[in-house]
């Protein structure tokens, strides 16, 4: 009577058997914790790419500010606005974003002298912690964007476009 078949699972198979799946499942948590820690790094990248993008704007606004000029020099000339000397900002805020400030500084290109080399540090707050970023970039000093469209759209301002002589028939 000893012949009997057997059905079922030892022990010892249960044991391997619950090892791998402890195994497998320890790798597969691992991978999605790992997976989220890219996930909050790709979104704090983005999110200061996108604040330096809005200071980069925001310096080519307001670090060059308008002076008025003559244009011309007889008494009834019109008075005219340009790009003036940059300026040094200190802790401003960005705009959108009160809790992220920066500083900036402008140097002079001696080879370009319409160029300028801008030092921007920026600083915020997170997670209790105070963390600052550093760049540089190249701005060119010109009348800012908005203004140019202002001019163009609003007071109807155009720069005259080169005439040329009609051909003789």
């Amino acid at each position: 009577m000893r012949n009997r078949s057997r059905a079922g699972f030892t022990i010892i198979e249960v044991i391997v058997a619950l090892g791998i799946l402890l195994f497998g499942m320890t790798a597969v948590i691992g991978m999605l914790t790992f997976g989220a820690a890219l996930s909050r790094t790709a979104l704090l990248r983005t999110s200061a790419a996108a604040s330096a993008q809005a200071v980069v704007a925001d310096l080519e606004e307001t670090l060059f500010p308008m002076v008025e000029s003559r244009a011309g020099s007889t008494a009834g000339s019109a008075a005219s606005s340009d790009a003036g000397a940059p300026i040094d900002i200190e802790d401003r805020a960005l705009p959108g974003m009160p809790d992220v400030t920066y500083s900036a500084r402008a140097r002079p290109n001696p080879e370009h002298p319409l160029e300028y080399r801008v030092d921007v540090e920026m600083s915020w707050t997170s997670a209790g912690v105070h963390r600052a970023m550093s760049f540089t970039t190249i701005l060119v000093r010109e009348v800012p964007f908005g203004e140019r469209l202002r001019r163009r759209f609003v007071e109807r301002r155009e720069t005259p476009a080169p005439t040329t002589a009609a051909p003789a028939k």
